[in-house]
């Protein structure tokens, strides 16, 4: 079989239509926290909070250690579904609602994402594309919740988004 006979399948997300209300996408592989990426995210955000930086300060305070970024977390969460979700299909985030962190992630910590759609319409001001939301949830390697979010986004129909393809049949953006 010659390069011009083989059939070309290009990774991507999900066009507005392939979203399923009530589906759970489970995001994986895990993506395990460490030392350097909680320092790294923290530095570059510019927050100075000792709970994220300073060890022997945090062994005096509740947890007893260094808590990792909670957006840090929140990032992880939502890059872990693009991949399966939203790569080269997204038009734009429209907003996030009742982010929550309801325990600690420490350094060493696995993150595991999933995403429930909740809810999908066409978008009545923007031929072509739709508004999905969201629910993310992130757990660490013991199961417990850490952080939820819900994600409002655009995202293209299959027409409009094929419609932008590439002519190497990549989609753009």
């Amino acid at each position: 079989m010659t390069d011009a006979e083989m059939r070309e399948v290009v990774q991507r997300g999900l066009w507005f239509e392939e979203f399923e209300e009530g589906v759970r996408y489970l995001h994986r592989p895990g993506r395990t926290v460490t030392e350097a990426d909680n320092v790294l995210f923290t530095t570059l955000t510019m927050n100075p909070q000792p709970l994220h930086l300073d060890a022997a300060w945090s062994a005096g305070q509740p947890f007893g250690r260094i808590l990792v970024n909670s957006l840090f977390t929140l990032s992880t969460l939502v890059g872990q579904s693009v991949g399966q979700l939203t790569q080269g299909t997204l038009v734009a985030n429209l907003g996030f609602g009742a982010v929550a962190f309801p325990n600690p992630v420490f350094v060493g910590d696995t993150l595991y994402g999933e995403s429930v759609v909740e809810s999908k319409r066409l978008s009545s001001s923007r031929p072509g594309e739709g508004i999905v939301v969201l629910a993310h949830t992130a757990r660490n390697q013991d199961g417990a919740v850490v952080a939820t979010a819900s994600r409002t986004m655009l995202v293209w129909t299959r027409d409009a988004g094929e419609h932008r393809s590439t002519g190497n049949g990549e989609v753009s953006g």
